[in-house]
């Protein structure tokens, strides 16, 4: 599997699901390598569906909010539906601030 020190892989489910966990702080100097784990999971595991555990993400930044809208891009370019799922309050704020919730298939918070 796609391995990388933030993000643990389950295995691909009978109808298309891969769920991704993010661990520990996302930022500048991490948010790269996690970038390209996600995209290459999306292009090689079969999956249809992408699913993005932050719940136990603690920071991100705005480098990092980038890089997973790149990796959802390439997911799309793939025909798999990347989806950031039960985000942490730092995660929660960011995309908030960013006006990113739509794009990663969260509900906002009006």
């Amino acid at each position: 599997m796609f391995s990388n020190s933030m993000v643990a892989y389950e295995d691909v489910t009978s109808d298309g699901l891969l769920v991704a966990a993010l661990d520990g702080e996302l930022d500048l100097d991490s948010a790269d390598e996690v970038r390209d784990s996600l995209a290459a999971a999306a292009k090689g595991t079969g999956c249809r569906y992408l699913h993005v555990d932050v719940s136990r993400l603690t920071f991100i930044d705005s480098y990092a909010l980038g890089a997973l809208v790149s990796a959802r891009n390439s997911a799309a370019a793939a025909g798999v539906t990347l989806t950031l799922v039960d985000p942490s309050q730092p995660v929660r704020k960011a995309i908030q601030v960013t006006g990113l919730a739509d794009v990663f298939g969260l509900p906002s918070d009006d």
